[in-house]
C-alpha cells in the first residue's frame, strides 16, 4: 500500500528508486570510570581518534574533484574547523583527567553541554550548526571504535561514476534514507551512487541541505518517520520540489512521477538556458538578482548561478562557536577578501555579525536575558563591544580595497545606533590611516526586520545609501511569531496583511528618495512571490544561488505596469493569498 512521509523541501526535484536504509550514525557510547594511572592512556586514545578524523578530513579536503561545488569544501573546512576547537578538546581532557571518565564518556558529554548553547540559538542557520558538531564527533567515535569512518555505503570499484548494481539489477536507480548526513558522506553522491536521498532530520540551512541544493540532488530532509517506515529495497519516490516521500508507490503513481521526472529534467535544461539572460521585464524594467552566501567558498557557485553580485554575505560562521576567541582582523580580512575576489568584481554586501547573548560566543552573559530574541544581539552586541565592532569594520574597510563592497547592520532601530555606528566607522578609518594601511570605499546599509525600522526607514535613508529587508525576521517580530515553535509555526505568514504593508511601506519610501531596497529573506527566493514584489516596486532581489533562475523566469514573464494595479489589490484584501493564487 502507497504511503506518503512528509518532511522539509531542501532541494528540487524528482528522484526514483530502490532504497538503501543506513543505520542512525550515532553508535552506542560505553560508559565507565577509569583508574588516575589510566588518565594519560585515555587522553591518548581520545588525542589519536581526532587526529585521524583531521587526517581523514584533510585528505578529502585535497582529493575533491575539480567540479565538486564549493559549498562541499567549505563545509569540510567547517568541520575541521570544529574538530581542532580548544573549547571541544579542553573539555574532553577535564573530563578524562578530573572526573575519571572514559574517552568516548567524556566526548559526549562535552557534546551534550556545547549542544545545548547551540539549541539556545535564535538564529536558524546557527542553530543547525550543532548537527556538525555531532557529525564530527560521530567520526571521533567510530575511530575509537574501529568502526567504518562513514555509515554510507562506498562507491563500488571501477569507472567514477559507474552506477552499483542491486541484487544484479545494474539498471536499478538507488535512494538513500539516512538519520542524517555529514558533507563528507555527501561525496558518494558526486560519483552518481544515489539519485537522491531522504534524512531524518536537518533544517532548510542545514549543511546537508545546502550541499543538496548545490549538487542538485533531489532531497528531503527532516522527514522524522523515513527510517522507521521505510525497509530496505523498498520503491521511493523523493518528491524534492514538494517535501514529500512517496513509499511503494502504485504503478499508476509511478507512471505519473517518472512524466514529471521527465518534465523536471526539460525544465531544468530550459532554465539553465537563462543563466545569462538579462533579468529584465517585458515592460524594460531592470532586476537586480544577487546571492545569499554563508562563506568565502560560496561565491563561485552564485557567480555560477548567474548572480550579479551578493546580497548578503553572512559573517556569522567566522565567529560560530569559538567561546569568546574571536576571530582576528586578519582572519577576517582573508575571509571577506576571498569572497570579493570569488566574485569576480561583481559587488559583495557584508552583513557585519548578527549574533549576541544568545550565542556560545558570548557565553558569559548568556543568561542575562530571558528572551534573546529581543535581548542583545546584532548591531546592539556590536556596540556593547566597539573593539571587535571596530576590528570587523577594519577587516571589511580593507577587503573593499579589491571590489565593490557594501556594508549592511542587522537590527538597526534607534536614531543613537545610527550615531554610534557612523561613529565606530570613522574612528575603523581612523585607525587603519594611522597604520597606513589601504582600504576602500562602502556603501552603507541598514536590515529593516523589526516593525520600527519599517515605519523609521525615512529616517534612516537620510543616513544610509540603501536598506535590505530580512523578511524572515520582519515576519517574526510583525507577527510575533516563532517559526521554529512548533506549537505557533503555522501562524508564520509571508503573506500576512500587516507584513506585506510594511513591506510595501519600506520599497516605496526607499524608490522616492532614490535609494537602493532589496529583499534578501526568503520571499525573495520564493517565485510565487516574485510578481508582486515587483508589483511593489522592488527591482533587487537576493537569495540563495539555487533559486535564482526560478525567479528569473518569473521576471522575464512579468510586466510591471500591469502588476502594480493587481499588487495594490492584493495589499488592501483581507486575505492577500487568496489574490496570489488566484492570480497564480
Amino acid at each position: 500500500m502507497t504511503f506518503a512521509i512528509h518532511g522539509l523541501a531542501v532541494s528540487r526535484g524528482i528522484a526514483i528508486g530502490r532504497a538503501v536504509v543506513v543505520a542512525a550514525s550515532r553508535i552506542e557510547v560505553r560508559h565507565y570510570f577509569i583508574e588516575a594511572s589510566q588518565v594519560e592512556a585515555e587522553l591518548g586514545r581520545a588525542r589519536k581518534a581526532r587526529d585521524a578524523v583531521v587526517d581523514e578530513l584533510q585528505r578529502l579536503v585535497s582529493d575533491l574533484p575539480e567540479d565538486a561545488p564549493g559549498e562541499l569544501g567549505a563545509l569540510l573546512e567547517v568541520h575541521l574547523m570544529l574538530l581542532q576547537d580548544e573549547v571541544l578538546a579542553a573539555g574532553v581532557r577535564h573530563w578524562i583527567a578530573e572526573r575519571f571518565y572514559n574517552a568516548e564518556w567524556a566526548l559526549m558529554t562535552q557534546l551534550e553541554q556545547i549542544s545545548r548553547q547551540f539549541d539556545e540559538m535564535e538564529d536558524p542557520y546557527l542553530r543547525e550548526r550543532k548537527a556538525d558538531l555531532e557529525q564530527v564527533a560521530d567520526r571521533i567515535l567510530r575511530h575509537m571504535r574501529g568502526i567504518a569512518a562513514s555509515p554510507v555505503p562506498q562507491p563500488p570499484a571501477g569507472a567514477a561514476g559507474e552506477q552499483p548494481a542491486l541484487d544484479g539489477m545494474s539498471d536499478t536507480p538507488l535512494v538513500l534514507v539516512a538519520q542524517d548526513l555529514s558533507p563528507a558522506d555527501m561525496l558518494q553522491f558526486k560519483r552518481s551512487l544515489f539519485a537522491g536521498f531522504v534524512t531524518a532530520v536537518g533544517g532548510k540551512t542545514s549543511h546537508t541541505a545546502i550541499v543538496a541544493r548545490s549538487m542538485d540532488i533531489p532531497a528531503v530532509v527532516g522527514a522524522r518517520a523515513a527510517s522507521q517506515l521505510i525497509r530496505q529495497d523498498d520503491w521511493v519516490i523523493i518528491d524534492g520540489n514538494a517535501g514529500i516521500v512517496l513509499v511503494d508507490p502504485s504503478p499508476i503513481i509511478l507512471d505519473e512521477y517518472r512524466f514529471r521526472q521527465r518534465q523536471d529534467v526539460l525544465e531544468r535544461e530550459r532554465l539553465a538556458r537563462l543563466r545569462h539572460t538579462p533579468a529584465v521585464t517585458l515592460d524594460g524594467q531592470k532586476v537586480q538578482l544577487l546571492a545569499n552566501i554563508e562563506q568565502p567558498g560560496d561565491a563561485a557557485g552564485a557567480v555560477h548561478a548567474g548572480a550579479v553580485g551578493v546580497g548578503l554575505f553572512r559573517s556569522e560562521f567566522l565567529f560560530m562557536g569559538r567561546e569568546g576567541k574571536l576571530p582576528g582582523e586578519e582572519e577576517q580580512f582573508a575571509a571577506y577578501k576571498a569572497a570579493v575576489e570569488g566574485m569576480q568584481g561583481l559587488p559583495v554586501t557584508i552583513r557585519t555579525i548578527d549574533v549576541g547573548a544568545d550565542k556560545p560566543l558570548d557565553k558569559g552573559v548568556k543568561d542575562a536575558s530571558l528572551n534573546p530574541a529581543l535581548g542583545l544581539r546584532a548591531i546592539r552586541w556590536s556596540l556593547a563591544e566597539p573593539a571587535m565592532f571596530r576590528t570587523q569594520l577594519r577587516a571589511i574597510l580593507r577587503a573593499a580595497a579589491f571590489g565593490k563592497v557594501q556594508m549592511l547592520f542587522p537590527m538597526v532601530s534607534h536614531q543613537h545606533e545610527v550615531d554610534s555606528i557612523l561613529a565606530q566607522l570613522r574612528l575603523a578609518q581612523a585607525e587603519l590611516d594611522a597604520r597606513a594601511v589601504p582600504y576602500g570605499q562602502v556603501q552603507l546599509g541598514a536590515m529593516i526586520e523589526i516593525p520600527a525600522a519599517a515605519l523609521m526607514v525615512r529616517s534612516l535613508l537620510r543616513h544610509f545609501d540603501f536598506v535590505s529587508i530580512g523578511t524572515n525576521d520582519l515576519i517574526q517580530y510583525t507577527l510575533a511569531i516563532d517559526r521554529a515553535d512548533e506549537a505557533v509555526a503555522h501562524l508564520y505568514d509571508p503573506l500576512h496583511p500587516a507584513v506585506l504593508s510594511l513591506v510595501a511601506q519600506v520599497i516605496q519610501a526607499a524608490n522616492a528618495m532614490g535609494k537602493q531596497v532589496c529583499v534578501c529573506g526568503e520571499m525573495a527566493g520564493d517565485a510565487s512571490m516574485t510578481r508582486l514584489l515587483l508589483g511593489l516596486g522592488l527591482r533587487s532581489f537576493s537569495m540563495h544561488p539555487a533559486q535564482i533562475l526560478n525567479v528569473k523566469q518569473e521576471v522575464l514573464r512579468a510586466d510591471t505596469r500591469k502588476l502594480q494595479v493587481w499588487a495594490q489589490q492584493v495589499l488592501d484584501a483581507e486575505v492577500p493569498a487568496a489574490l496570489l493564487e488566484a492570480e497564480g
